[in-house]
């Protein structure tokens, strides 16, 4: 039995794999033959879907605008929540546990709970429409995530390092940027990849506040309907595309996010 002890990995693996492929596959075919009948791979290869996309100004784009407000998204959160993660991790203040729990519950609730009140907002102070209005948006998500993932990490390191820092004269900026967040790195990436995935596959509130300007990918791929129905390769090839920020992201922090599972709060 021991020999077929890699039998039950690689069957899971190609079970998740599958949907990709089939994505991949549906992409190199023209919608008619996608419904026309069942078939493995195309028996009419194009790349007719690709070019449209990267030749198409409405396609690229939105692709930009989605990497634009993720990034903004990722970079905000991760730098809001350090340091209301130490300020959990290292002090004892009155309903710090209370409020610890609020962030969460913040978490918790549906985008579709805050699309009304965000789209009334952002119209009143000109934002609608904007990267940094979904950016913002999705920081109500992200920062308490973040936040709970960082405290996690800063609680497992030892206090002593901070007070042996002080005693060799840093001020705590120094302190906090030289010392305590190279010590955190492996934290950190796993905050900034959950933040990224996060805002990456969110539509709802992306959707509900954008309109032309910084329409995301996601958005775009729901209006490609034509007089002679949805043009489906188009949309696999867009889904395929959608694939790569998220795989390369993985890739650097993979290290990272093992580390998370071992040590911290993931």
């Amino acid at each position: 039995m021991r020999k077929y002890k890699w039998l039950v990995p690689t069957l899971y693996i190609l079970f998740l794999m599958l949907p990709i492929y089939w994505l991949l596959n549906m992409s190199f075919k023209t919608t008619n033959e996608i419904l026309g009948g069942f078939t493995l791979w195309p028996q009419e290869f194009t790349l007719v879907n690709y070019i449209t996309i990267f030749s198409d100004p409405t396609w690229y784009i939105g692709y930009v605008n989605s990497i634009t407000y993720v990034v903004i998204n990722t970079v905000i959160s991760v730098s809001v929540a350090l340091p209301a993660a130490y300020a959990f991790s290292r002090y004892n203040f009155l309903g710090d546990k209370h409020l610890f729990f609020w962030l969460l519950t913040n978490r918790m609730a549906p985008p579709a709970v805050f699309a009304l009140p965000f789209f009334q907002l952002y119209s009143a102070v000109n934002l609608f429409d904007t990267h940094i209005a979904v950016a913002l948006a999705h920081g109500l998500f992200n920062i308490p995530l973040a936040v709970w993932i960082l405290e996690g990490f800063m609680s497992g390191i030892p206090k002593e390092l901070d007070e042996t820092a002080y005693v060799d004269g840093y001020s705590f900026p120094r302190f906090f940027i030289k010392i305590f967040i190279p010590t955190i790195a492996a934290g950190i990436g796993v905050a900034a990849f959950f933040c990224f995935m996060f805002s990456w596959v969110e539509l709802l509130l992306a959707k509900t506040l954008t309109s032309v300007a910084a329409k995301p990918i996601a958005a775009i791929m729901t209006r490609t309907a034509s007089t002679s129905g949805y043009e489906l390769g188009l949309l696999a090839a867009a889904g395929a595309l959608t694939i790569i920020p998220g795989a390369i992201v993985i890739y650097f922090v993979r290290n990272h996010i093992a580390k998370g599972f071992a040590l911290g709060r993931v």
